[in-house]
């Protein structure tokens, strides 16, 4: 369980303060190209702080937290249309992190565009979820992305320590596929979007990467301030389980994902690492991930 392993790794308050699941950070921005009128910019200043409280302050889990055992997270909305009925239609990006331990340092554990948003949201409106319950577009996207936060974060700590709130983000998207949204069936235009997210997750053929991401987090990251070089070789073993998947799904969406957003890190992590590390490395990189090698190549430098 996520707050035993915090436990160990000092992180939980000795005042006993206990907290919701998420430190989320909310952002909505408009696209440069899109002209808004008044009414439609006080909509979107109502909007902010009720995403805000909606992801911070609704109980996810049955776990307690506390305070510094909250999941750090981001949410920006950028809007490219929005209507004066409050019909809002643009792209989420999510991303969170989780703390490497005995370390100020935070590694990402999920960076994602969602480019399906599209929902409807007027000042007063009630933002509350209620599980197996479809109530607007707006509710379930948060809701979805929230738990889906929660089970990529619990899977860093446990293996397949998620399944529980993948299998509720999964739900929600069986319960939103009636709204009709692209965000939530299978066959809309390629296969980046919420349906494939987690349909993907709770699939056995990426059970090695999930199995990856529990390893490179806790065997690897965790390692880094006892010893770099044995627990860069823990991140080596980690990743060498995606070429399962890569052999039977290549180029699909979690796949990716994990991997292009350790990219900078892992350039980071290899930065004074022996030439034979390096290469080793990249050439694995480059094997999962062929379409971005140069992105890679860059570890070399």
């Amino acid at each position: 369980m996520r707050t035993i392993a915090l436990i160990f790794f000092m992180l939980i308050s000795l005042t006993g303060v206990k907290a919701q699941e998420l430190n989320c950070q909310v952002s909505i921005i408009v696209d440069q190209r899109t002209e808004i009128t008044t009414n439609e910019q006080n909509i979107l200043d109502a909007l902010e702080p009720v995403i805000y409280d909606f992801m911070n302050t609704t109980q996810w889990t049955k776990d307690k937290f506390t305070v510094e055992e909250r999941i750090n997270c981001n949410l920006q909305l950028q809007v490219q249309s929005i209507q004066s009925t409050g019909l809002i239609e643009g792209s989420l990006q999510i991303q969170s992190s989780r703390p490497a331990f005995n370390s100020g340092y935070n590694t990402t554990v999920f960076n994602f565009q969602d480019d399906d948003i599209r929902f409807e949201y007027n000042i007063g409106q009630q933002v509350i979820y209620a599980p197996n319950i479809y109530r607007d577009d707006l509710t379930s996207v948060l809701a979805f992305y929230a738990y889906f936060i929660i089970g990529m974060d619990y899977d860093t700590f446990s293996p397949s320590g998620g399944t529980k709130y993948f299998t509720e983000a999964q739900q929600i998207v069986t319960n939103a596929q009636s709204s009709g949204g692209n965000g939530w069936i299978s066959n809309a235009r390629g296969k980046r979007n919420r349906y494939w997210l987690v349909d993907n997750v709770l699939h056995e053929l990426f059970s090695p990467l999930r199995e990856c991401s529990y390893a490179y987090h806790r065997k690897g990251i965790d390692g880094l301030y006892d010893n770099q070089e044995a627990a860069r070789k823990e991140i080596y073993n980690a990743l060498s389980k995606l070429i399962k998947v890569t052999g039977t799904r290549p180029n699909s969406l979690n796949l990716l994902n994990f991997v292009q957003a350790k990219s900078t890190e892992l350039k980071n992590l290899y930065s004074d690492a022996p030439a034979k590390e390096k290469n080793d490395i990249v050439n694995l990189l480059k094997r999962i991930d062929p379409a971005n090698s140069p992105r890679y190549q860059e570890i070399l430098n």
